[in-house]
């Protein structure tokens, strides 16, 4: 039998005693997926400028585009205070949530209608699974500053998915529970 030690768990501070710097598995986990999720998602965005798309869509490409630039900024901040190196883990990783290098093929070939269905969706995988991981890292991490970033991007992201179901709902689910995606 091969035992496992524990990751990530640790006592929760008592009330009056201050907040924790100390980075756990969770914090550290989480910073180095979000690196690699909105690099992805900066680049799908910064090609909404050229793809002759919405106006309206495009202005909500370039507001978040500001933060996600904001946000790296912060967790590459956190990445430096943790004291992990930088070693990329995810690199070449297609993750839910993560817009894939096909996607971002495909959307710098598109332009139109094309190109906003494709952004629509991967920004809303991504804007979806960036509330999810900060979930998790909320309830499991411990460094204060990571949990306060982390609730910090679910507020921007739940604010960004209520702006993008104005200008695109959702689209209904089959019956497999998947989207159904229409080709005009």
């Amino acid at each position: 039998m091969v035992v496992l030690p524990a990751v990530g768990c640790t006592a929760q501070p008592t009330a009056g005693t201050p907040p924790t710097t100390a980075f756990n598995a969770t914090d550290t986990a989480w910073i180095q997926l979000m690196i690699p999720m909105d690099e992805r998602a900066q680049l799908l965005t910064g090609l909404a400028p050229s793809r002759e798309g919405d106006p309206a869509l495009t202005a909500l490409a370039a507001k978040t585009a500001l933060r996600l630039r904001d946000n790296l900024d912060r967790l590459r901040d956190l990445l430096e205070l943790s004291g992990i190196p930088d070693t990329h883990p995810h690199e070449g990783h297609d993750m839910p949530g993560m817009v894939s290098l096909d996607t971002l093929e495909k959307a710098g070939t598109t332009t139109g209608q094309a190109f906003d269905r494709i952004l629509t969706e991967a920004l809303r995988a991504h804007l979806t699974q960036s509330r999810m991981l900060c979930a998790g890292e909320r309830t499991q991490g411990q460094a204060a500053k990571a949990k306060d970033l982390a609730a910090a991007i679910a507020r921007s992201t739940a604010e960004q998915i209520s702006w993008l179901d104005k200008l695109r709902p959702a689209e209904p689910a089959t019956s497999s529970g998947t989207p159904r995606t229409t080709i005009p």
